[in-house]
């Protein structure tokens, strides 16, 4: 769970909704440290060869569907994504990636 200004975020409530997003193959939501809220969700994507996605695509298909503190402040497109021996994200490593 990310805590940004008070308000509680479910990182799968957002990937879910990215996942749709034509192209994307791969989606992680983390929360990064931020000084005014506390923490905003990033995300973290992985995409179909020859497609590309940037922040303003993903910010804009979900605009109406979410809460907009719910918004991904960035998004960042990796070849990959880490993964445990049974397939879950692992996320520490992406906040770490992502957060130093």
């Amino acid at each position: 769970m990310i805590i940004s200004g008070g308000e509680n975020i479910y990182p799968a409530e957002i990937e879910n909704l990215i996942s749709d997003i034509d192209g994307v193959t791969g989606v992680a939501v983390i929360g990064v440290p931020d000084e005014k809220w506390g923490e905003v969700p990033w995300a973290v994507l992985t995409l179909r060869v020859g497609t590309t996605v940037d922040t303003e695509t993903v910010r804009s298909f979900l605009d109406g569907k979410i809460a907009r503190y719910k918004l991904p402040k960035n998004v960042e497109v990796v070849d990959d994504l880490p993964r445990t021996a049974s397939g879950k994200v692992r996320k520490a490593d992406l906040r770490a990636r992502f957060t130093s």
